[in-house]
């Protein structure tokens, strides 16, 4: 299957590169064709202004932004690899969906409501994050973390099958616990 990732982390020595490699590692060895868009090694401009809103409009998205959709249509399955800032995603994948899941491409409104356009086979989200499991599940913030990508953007644009994994205290882990991660990383590749 072709396969988009989707990488969204400032730092090229960060635990999100050890994830980036590893997966597409993962998945080139089962035979998937990857391709991998780091949005801040792209310079991605995230700001949807004025000027995107009257392009998608009239359906006439700006180069950079058609660039982006031509390869969401070349992938079967999407991955998305990013860490949590404040509950969400750095802004620039923000930016990202803002400006390539656009109308009439990722979904559109009918007599019956939003309706998904995208037609993936599935998806997979991989997070980082700096706190500790217990207490995200103890305030209930676990949630926070996945259902607005899960459901709020990828199952309304299509997209059902999607596998959500967080990745907790990467910053203060052993060595050995980053590589327990980056196994489940290759297991998760290997369900793909």
């Amino acid at each position: 299957m072709n396969v988009l990732i989707v990488y969204a982390h400032p730092n090229p020595r960060s635990f999100n590169q050890a994830i980036l490699h590893t997966l597409d590692a993962a998945l080139r060895d089962r035979g998937h064709l990857t391709q991998t868009h780091d949005l801040y090694r792209m310079r991605f401009r995230a700001v949807l202004d004025s000027d995107d809103l009257n392009r998608n409009w009239r359906g006439e998205p700006a180069e950079d932004v058609r660039r982006e959709q031509e390869s969401v249509l070349w992938a079967q399955g999407l991955a998305f690899i990013y860490p949590i800032w404040w509950f969400g995603p750095p802004a620039i994948l923000k930016g990202w969906i803002d400006r390539v899941f656009t109308r009439k491409f990722a979904f559109d409104f009918g007599a019956e409501g939003m309706k998904g356009l995208l037609t993936h086979e599935r998806a997979l989200i991989l997070n980082t994050l700096g706190g500790d499991e217990a207490s995200y599940h103890r305030q209930d913030w676990h949630e926070l973390l996945a259902r607005p990508m899960t459901e709020g953007i990828l199952r309304a644009c299509g997209v059902h099958q999607v596998t959500y994994q967080a990745f907790y205290e990467v910053t203060g882990v052993t060595q050995t616990a980053r590589r327990a991660m980056l196994e489940e990383v290759r297991v998760l590749a290997a369900a793909f």
